[in-house]
């Protein structure tokens, strides 16, 4: 849906959109964003234009970008977190699919997928802790 951007660059007003979306909820963090096809038919604007929207967001810490895989949405840090007091991590490992994901990804038991983990502490505390999980891509 395009929306007005009266005297404000329109990748501004994509990532603005895109930033409420990831803020409210409605893009969960460990998400993935809409791809950018689909995000320049719906703002209707060049594919640059979405690029640097999605650059503008990055450059704020609400989304990374995994070359290949597609730009997520991270955790939100609360102010107890912005104040020092906290620090984070990130592990990537192989696991092999249990009965859930399998289901989830509708693979066999036992596929391979990358999980990825980030821990945050706050003064020491465990605050957050949020797994990913993806599909192993063969590689040509």
């Amino acid at each position: 849906m395009p929306t007005p951007h009266y005297g404000q660059p329109r990748y501004r007003t994509i990532a603005d959109e895109l930033r409420h979306r990831i803020e409210s909820g409605a893009i969960p963090p460990g998400a993935l964003l809409p791809a950018e096809s689909a995000l320049t038919a719906e703002f209707r604007a060049a594919r640059g234009t979405v690029r640097q929207a999605i650059a503008a967001l990055r450059e704020a810490g609400l989304v990374v970008t995994d070359h290949g895989r597609g730009t997520y949405a991270v955790p939100r840090q609360s102010a107890s977190e912005l104040d020092g007091g906290s620090d984070s991590e990130t592990q990537q490992r192989q696991v092999a699919a249990d009965a859930e994901l399998a289901a989830i990804f509708a693979v066999d038991v036992g596929t391979a997928l990358l999980e990825q983990q980030s821990l945050t502490r706050t003064n020491g505390a465990v605050g957050i802790v949020v797994r990913t999980y993806r599909l192993l891509q063969a590689e040509s």
